[in-house]
């Protein structure tokens, strides 16, 4: 099975790829402007979800099909970019929904702008149709697979599900640390409206930038 070397290997090279900024932080910063924490948080354990679901796909080959399919690879680029810019406009749209609310209206039974079920079946969209999780995950995991070991499923299943804790944990610092910033910017109305159209845009832009990105991976 794995060993402790294997393990400390792993871990510190799929800490160092996942800590950057890539687009999954890049949401969840989006997320976290335009909604706040518990959005935010929400969408986190949606998008680590996804990526549960493409260690799994990984574990049982499907990585092999995406790294060596450009069309499979740009039909997941595609979708993801689509989707992300989808909700960026709607974060657009609906700007004033993120001002402070009138506690004297707290009691009215508008609906609020985004529950936290919403937040994770989202998320998961985004993280499930992120093809640079597949591809990290495909070329990186085999690296550190012991072959001669045996039970290479099992080794690539538990070093993705390392992956997958050491990416729950980053995205939920950079949700909370966005968050905060938020409840900065919530201070007057003008800031308020602002911030939910940044978050928005930085959907947008996110979603532009996957698009446009390569049709393999670098």
């Amino acid at each position: 099975m794995l060993t402790l070397n294997q393990v400390l290997a792993f871990g510190l090279a799929a800490l160092v790829l996942i800590v950057i900024p890539g687009p999954s932080v890049i949401f969840v910063i989006g997320r976290a402007l335009a909604y706040g924490r518990g959005v935010a948080l929400a969408s986190v354990a949606g998008n680590s979800l996804g990526l549960l679901t493409i260690v799994v796909l990984v574990a049982f080959g499907l990585g092999v099909v995406v790294e060596e399919s450009i069309i499979v690879f740009n039909v997941l680029k595609l979708a993801g970019a689509a989707y992300l810019v989808y909700l960026g406009i709607e974060a657009v749209r609906h700007r004033k929904q993120f001002l402070p609310r009138d506690p004297a209206a707290s009691s009215s039974p508008s609906r609020p702008p985004m529950d936290w079920r919403r937040a994770i079946r989202q998320g998961f969209v985004v993280g499930v149709t992120n093809p640079k999780a597949y591809m990290i995950l495909a070329a990186v995991l085999p690296q550190f697979v012991d072959r001669s070991a045996g039970h290479i499923q099992v080794q690539l299943l538990l070093l993705g599900l390392l992956a997958f804790s050491i990416g729950m944990v980053s995205d939920s610092v950079w949700a909370i640390v966005a968050s905060q910033l938020r409840s900065w910017f919530l201070g007057s109305p003008r800031r308020g409206e602002a911030v939910g159209a940044a978050g928005g845009v930085s959907m947008i832009g996110l979603g532009v930038g996957l698009a446009l990105t390569g049709e393999g991976p670098a």
